[in-house]
């Protein structure tokens, strides 16, 4: 699934994180179905690991992080512990980076409400780090500000 199609986005809160509020500490975990394309966002101040499928680790993971007075959105996707040989590891490697577009627009458009408290976050850099033993796959890459995936 490769076009973010908002109506297969279901977005839950986990108190006390409200639709506005906090910003600090703000975390997101995106999980999915194969079967349906669903996709599952819970936006919180802790990561929703009870979602988290530790068989196939596909879950993309991100919060808001201060630095040098300005907010970065930080994600990281699991691409390989050493669990995986190194062919394997870059064909997850090469998925994860096709299908970043789409949890980016999720995670953005299932957070709008945010966004009208804190507009200049739209305008906020986003780094997702690829976590891997193997160097060539262990990469942090700057995916743009939130307005580039606004829908």
């Amino acid at each position: 699934m490769s076009v973010f199609i908002p109506s297969k986005l279901s977005v839950t809160y986990l108190a006390p994180a409200t639709p506005f509020r906090p910003l600090e500490g703000r975390k997101y975990t995106l999980t999915h179905s194969d079967t349906t394309g669903q996709l599952f966002l819970t936006i919180g101040c802790e990561y929703n690991y009870s979602a988290v499928n530790y068989s196939m680790r596909d879950e993309v993971l991100a919060e808001w992080i201060p630095q040098l007075g300005e907010y970065s959105l930080c994600a990281r996707v699991y691409v390989s512990g050493g669990e995986y040989d190194e062919n394997y590891t870059k064909v997850r490697f090469m998925i994860f980076q096709k299908e970043l577009n789409l949890a980016l627009q999720a995670m953005v458009n299932g957070d709008q409400a945010l966004y009208s408290n804190f507009p200049w976050l739209l305008d906020a850099p986003i780094y997702v780090h690829f976590e891997s033993i193997y160097p060539q796959f262990n990469q942090v890459i700057f995916y743009g500000t939130p307005r580039n995936y606004l829908i």
